[in-house]
């Protein structure tokens, strides 16, 4: 159910709340950002700095951005695959956090079709051509599936030994969850396709046995996707829908609303100017051209206003009773304030605390300038070595040389 705090301390953005059966110090949450910033899928002190910089800053909770549940679930390198050895660097990560005070959630992920550019054989509900990697992907068998399922219900039970206070499924972005949600991607005609229960059955699933794999010692969410901003993909009238199976399913303390897709079109989740110039330098050479001249319908560039998800995730708000969490180009403190007063739980910020992590300790000091983010996405393509605010200097970096708090 949506929080029951006072109705003053419920739109107060700096008042403690709860999430599930955790406390939050507030309700600002660092959105899932991939960092890029693993060796060897394994934590690394670059990506312990980067944390701890937004959790110095203020934010309640910080998300570590996608954390792989198999070795075939990467959709990009620099992950991390939540293995038994990766247990003691992940505790290495929570302990450093929580020293700040924050609170830490891993978001756990299957990259599926869109780990088809990463070499990982792009596990898909149906045969599809990949765009990012000029192959097709390879259907998933009821094996596969089984297997997948298991692989998050272990993963998640690794994040509890590691310490994590929350888990965050990723169902959005045309990863493999939400690619059997799309009935784009999505053509089979079995137990897992056809109708919406079935394209559903996958997520469901899974939040499932992270539910009975986890009980109440951390908070369990997950990113779900209202749109997926292609033609012929999901869209409000089944994603509402979905939503409130997985809200009657009752294995879940909040959803995160997103949309768009790594996929099909990532802009659409990011909004702005769309990088291609500096994404095709990430490319290997051979396919460079060919993302060129196919990235304009790829990656199309959209406008950019504020708090950009706000309309759709008003009809999530007026069909649920369950927490929500407001994400997508939240800027400015009155943006946060209203989205409370409008019923939603928590907010989460992405580009603007990369822009500047300490940008909570300014707005709590009663500051009302909005974030300096200029919305250029050039932080996009530099997830591949390392990601970062293009307008910060260098030496000034988190997760380059920050001083320890």
């Amino acid at each position: 159910m949506s929080d029951t705090a006072p109705a003053a301390t419920r739109t107060d953005p700096f008042a403690p709340a709860t999430l599930g059966p955790i406390t939050i110090r507030n309700r600002f949450v660092k959105a899932a950002t991939f960092e890029g910033m693993a060796k060897r899928n394994q934590v690394s002190d670059a990506l312990v700095d980067f944390h701890r910089a937004v959790s110095v800053g203020g934010v309640g909770m910080t998300t570590l951005a996608y954390c792989a549940v198999s070795v075939d679930g990467q959709g990009a390198p620099n992950e991390i695959v939540v293995d038994d050895d990766a247990v003691p660097g992940l505790r290495r990560f929570t302990d450093a956090i929580h020293e700040t005070g924050a609170s830490v959630s891993m978001q756990l992920g299957h990259a599926g079709p869109v780990g088809a550019g990463a070499g990982h054989g792009g596990l898909s509900p149906s045969k599809v051509f990949a765009p990012t990697s000029f192959k097709f992907t390879r259907p998933a068998t009821e094996d596969d599936l089984q297997r997948v399922i298991g692989d998050f219900a272990d993963a998640a039970g690794r994040a509890v030994q590691a310490g994590f206070d929350c888990i965050e499924l990723h169902f959005g972005h045309g990863y493999l969850p939400s690619s059997f949600m799309s009935p784009k991607l999505n053509r089979r005609d079995d137990r897992w396709g056809g109708s919406l229960e079935n394209r559903a059955r996958l997520s469901r699933e899974i939040a499932k046995v992270v539910r009975d794999r986890v009980a109440d010692r951390v908070a369990v969410i997950a990113k779900l996707n209202m749109a997926d901003g292609v033609p012929g993909g999901l869209w409000l009238d089944q994603s509402v829908p979905i939503a409130r199976l997985l809200e009657a399913d009752g294995a879940l303390d909040a959803l995160e609303l997103t949309g768009g897709s790594s996929f099909q079109n990532p802009m659409y989740l990011f909004r702005g100017d769309a990088p291609i110039a500096e994404m095709a330098v990430a490319f290997p050479k051979a396919m460079r051209l060919g993302f060129k001249l196919t990235a304009k319908r790829f990656m199309p560039s959209y406008p950019f206003e504020e708090a950009y998800f706000l309309p759709f995730a008003r009809q999530f708000r007026a069909a649920l009773d369950m927490p929500l969490i407001l994400l997508g180009g939240i800027n400015r403190i009155d943006t946060v304030r209203r989205a409370l007063a409008e019923g939603f739980d928590f907010v989460s910020m992405g580009r603007a605390l990369l822009r500047e992590p300490d940008l909570l300790r300014r707005w709590q000091k009663g500051e009302v300038g909005e974030s300096l983010c200029v919305h250029c996405n050039k932080c996009m393509p530099s997830i591949y070595r390392g990601t970062h605010c293009v307008l910060v200097d260098p030496a000034q970096r988190p997760g380059h040389n920050l001083a320890k708090a």
